[in-house]
């Protein structure tokens, strides 16, 4: 709706410039919002104040021309008032809104898609945690955010790929593999120091238990670099199984899981050096090799290759994303802790050295999580293994209200879950409460069911429903579709929820005071329809949160 509206206002605009009526005015610069008072309409522009300057015309004056013009289409606007300095509040006539809400209908499971996106090649990367322990409750907001951005650009019309990057190379991998080995000849009766970078969870003495269980004690007579090797790829193999599966119950899954190991195997990281130095884009210093990202925009030059021959994990990144331009993507997104804030104008950079096209990269970065229980902060830390992994949030408070809970701040605002409010039965609860209003409609249409009564857009008149709480409650159904695709433009899945809650609540209140199966046969058959559609709304946005839309509760 909001884009019909928008297009409407641009070719009433185009109408008066070429009519002589006002000069020229930019049409780009056109743009709805929802006011912050039902009383100031459905929609505002301000197209009048920004465009005034070029008009030379008053603000008033020229938002009074465009809001004649606009006022001829009765069919779709109640009023156009002019407001303040030169705003104009557009009053959507119902029948527009009862039109939609029959499109809500028709469309069922697709309502709230559209081709926005227009097939844009996207590919959104996300959690890749390294495989040296278990998924934390971090890791746990970071695929919230992920899977439920991926969804929802797929909903608005981008081609999609998800892509989780195992990081199997580099120092962590070496330190995991020496904390199994030293766990793993401490149950063989050897004692020795703790590797200084070892990872202390238990999780490593499983690790080593399953690893004993496997291979007995015949690691114990090995070359200290094979039995590394071997406790390296075991415990890498036995963590990345379990994340998998952790990712699985959390509604989850990825179309490419990529391995770091696979870009030295194809020789694409020396590639990729060899494209840069050959671009004029690198030079050596005190044995090192840089990449000159300051020309580029970074705050300073960065090490591909350190003068002990051993590469950065810059050099591979920039490899890795050297490899997802070749696959044709043309937005990818990055979506990574808040720690790496610094690492984003580096990557840009890199970005730039490879050739990419501007803008297209974005790092959506995932601030912390502090974990309340019982009115008590729960520290993490992986390396000391005092941490609560996501699985242990899944079986506490189950993985519906663990995605919604992810999801209930903006990614780069921290974020404090409260345990014992996301296992709430009651309206405190957001995920409770929302799915309560899906399991309630559920249960009036089954009542109405049961009454030999089904909702029907055909025979119901739903003329009927063109004011009061009625109308309310569709407008913020219709509100669906254009949610969606800002959220997508905007890289904010946590819209998805703040717009959830807005419909629970429209619903709770619009059943608080009316009665949907009531003696008036004609208002009965049209409110079914439209709490029909509201339970529809409630399914299609949770389904991009990853969240069920139960019918009983």
């Amino acid at each position: 709706m909001k884009e019909a509206i928008e297009h409407l206002l641009r070719e009433a605009i185009g109408d008066l410039v070429r009519s002589g009526a006002i000069p020229p005015v930019d049409t780009d610069r056109v743009s709805l919002e929802v006011p912050p008072e039902k009383t100031f309409g459905d929609f505002s522009t301000n197209i009048a104040l920004v465009s005034a300057k070029k008009a030379k015309m008053p603000p008033q004056k020229l938002a009074s021309t465009i809001a004649s013009t606009l006022a001829r289409h009765d069919d779709v606007f109640e009023r156009v008032e002019v407001a303040g300095p030169g705003f104009i509040n557009l009053h959507v006539a119902p029948g527009v809104w009862i039109k939609e809400l029959r499109r809500i209908v028709e469309l069922k499971a697709s309502y709230g898609r559209s081709n926005a996106g227009r097939g844009r090649k996207v590919q959104v990367e996300f959690v890749s945690a390294n495989p040296t322990g278990p998924l934390h409750v971090g890791h746990g907001r970071g695929a919230a955010v992920g899977d439920t951005l991926a969804r929802i650009l797929d909903a608005a019309g981008f081609d999609v790929q998800t892509e989780y990057y195992v990081n199997d190379v580099g120092n962590q991998m070496n330190n995991l593999g020496a904390s199994v080995l030293h766990r793993y000849r401490e149950l063989h009766g050897v004692e020795s120091a703790f590797p200084e970078n070892g990872y202390k969870g238990d999780y490593i003495r499983e690790i080593a238990a399953e690893l004993k269980a496997e291979r007995a004690d015949s690691l114990m007579g090995m070359p200290e670099d094979e039995a590394l090797r071997v406790c390296r790829d075991f415990a890498a193999a036995s963590i990345m199984n379990g994340i998998r599966k952790d990712l699985e119950l959390f509604n989850v899954r990825f179309d490419r899981w990529f391995n770091e190991s696979s870009l030295y195997e194809a020789g694409k990281v020396e590639e990729t050096l060899g494209t840069l130095r050959s671009r004029g884009l690198t030079y050596e210093e005190d044995g090192a090799l840089w990449l000159k990202t300051t020309a580029f925009g970074d705050e300073k030059d960065r090490v591909l290759r350190k003068k002990d021959g051993s590469l950065t994990y810059f050099a591979p990144d920039i490899a890795y994303h050297k490899d997802k331009l070749a696959r044709g993507f043309d937005w990818i997104i990055d979506i990574w802790g808040a720690d790496h804030h610094g690492y984003v104008p580096r990557m840009k950079a890199a970005m730039s050295a490879i050739g990419a096209p501007e803008d297209c990269f974005h790092a959506l970065l995932i601030q912390l999580v502090s974990l309340v229980r019982g009115g008590a902060a729960v520290q993490m830390s992986t390396r000391a293994g005092e941490f609560v992994t996501l699985r242990e949030i899944i079986d506490e408070v189950g993985k519906d209200a663990a995605r919604f809970f992810f999801m209930m701040r903006r990614s780069d605002a921290q974020l404090v879950f409260d345990l014992d409010l996301a296992k709430k039965r009651s309206e405190d609860n957001p995920v409770f409460y929302i799915q309560y209003a899906h399991a309630r409609i559920c249960s009036i249409l089954k009542n109405a069911a049961e009454l030999g009564i089904e909702p029907s857009c055909k025979e119901a008149d739903l003329d009927v429903l063109s004011s009061g709480d009625d109308l309310e409650l569709v407008k913020v159904l219709a509100a669906c579709p254009d949610v969606v695709v800002d959220a997508a433009l905007c890289l904010e899945p946590h819209r998805i929820a703040f717009y959830l809650l807005d419909v629970a609540s429209a619903f709770h209140r619009f059943y608080n005071r009316n009665r949907v199966i009531s003696d008036d046969v004609t208002l009965r058959a049209a409110r079914l329809v439209l709490v029909d559609a509201a339970r529809q709304v409630i399914a299609n946005t949770l389904a991009l949160m990853g969240i069920d839309a139960p019918e009983t509760m």
